[in-house]
């Protein structure tokens, strides 16, 4: 597995909608979950599968109307370092505040 080169707010929003998924989501729930746009949303998850963060795989369940849904799953490796990516973002994002407002972290 591959790092992330770059992690921006939109990776740290999509990495926490697949933490928080019970199982493999579909793209558009993705996209409902962390109200980024498909444009966004869609080359992230590549980006995810490419570095093997990520796998995916087609529903071929039959008993719903529409297209196929594409199915997005973090992997064993990917889950962990999704969980200690969004932490840092996170403790960045506080100590950031922090120093804002004039408040320790």
């Amino acid at each position: 597995m591959e790092p992330l080169s770059r992690i921006t707010p939109a990776t740290i929003d999509v990495l926490s909608c697949l933490l928080d998924a019970p199982g493999a989501t579909w793209g558009l729930e993705i996209i409902k979950s962390s109200t980024r746009p498909a444009g966004t949303v869609y080359p992230l998850l590549e980006r995810l599968e490419r570095l093997s963060w990520v796998e995916s795989r087609w529903d071929d369940t039959d008993d719903r109307p529409g297209p196929r849904r594409r199915l997005y799953l973090l992997t064993a490796d990917g889950a962990v370092a999704a969980r200690e990516a969004v932490a840092a973002y996170r403790r960045r994002d506080t100590v950031r505040v922090a120093r804002v407002s004039g408040a320790d972290a």
